[in-house]
């Protein structure tokens, strides 16, 4: 007795369920467990996932650049303090960004990422929120902003990195939260003293803190 056709029902659950199994949620990396070699900057690191070397950008999170100084260097000195070099970490990746990084929250004893947000040390990055839960980097946020800690120990927070990058790259100059004091920006080699440096660096010209350690043209010595 030949079989019969299935039902058009059976044949509809059969497509939705394919469908489902080649999801993008589906398709995603599953954890993966990796060991930590360096800390690029608050956002970045290095670790060993398996054979190979690989650069993580810390996902939802923007950690403020190391030319924003102080910021940048208290960001990747926090994230120094909670991810030892050499320990274990999961990671929980997302995609690969237009650099070759893959982007991924980043799970130590905690979520470095959102501990990062939580203690005002980086932004929630509302551009890319879609891939973590975005109410939880929100809540964070607006707690530490409460708290006045970090990024936020003034009104509004500082500059925005994203902020930061676009008047670099646009040749209008930032820094912290306001434009280069006088419009003027200065070499080392042309401020004179080492003293001088120190008093425009207390003055907003922290671009001259290159490595962000709270001295400006060390050269100048």
């Amino acid at each position: 007795m030949p079989l019969s056709p299935p039902p058009l029902a059976t044949l509809l659950l059969a497509v939705v369920m394919t469908l489902a199994a080649t999801s993008p949620a589906a398709l995603a990396d599953p954890e993966v467990r990796a060991t930590v070699l360096s800390i690029g900057d608050g956002d970045t690191i290095r670790v060993q996932q398996g054979g190979k070397r690989i650069t993580i950008r810390l996902a939802c999170i923007d950690a403020p650049e190391m030319a924003q100084s102080p910021d940048g260097a208290n960001a990747r000195r926090y994230l120094q303090t909670r991810l030892r070099l050499g320990s274990s970490v999961t990671l929980r990746p997302q995609t690969v960004d237009r650099y070759g990084r893959t982007v991924a929250e980043v799970i130590g004893e905690v979520n470095l990422n959102l501990a990062l947000v939580e203690d005002g040390m980086a932004f929630a990055y509302r551009k890319y929120l879609g891939q973590c839960d975005a109410k939880e980097y929100l809540d964070a946020e607006f707690r530490a902003s409460r708290s006045r800690t970090g990024v936020w120990r003034v009104p509004g927070g500082i500059t925005r990195p994203w902020d930061f990058r676009r008047g670099r790259s646009s040749g209008r100059f930032v820094s912290g939260t306001t434009s280069i004091p006088g419009g003027r920006r200065y070499r080392c080699s042309e401020i004179g003293s080492f003293a001088r440096a120190q008093e425009l660096l207390r003055q907003g010209h922290t671009y001259l803190d290159g490595n962000g350690d709270g001295e400006a043209c060390e050269s100048l010595r």
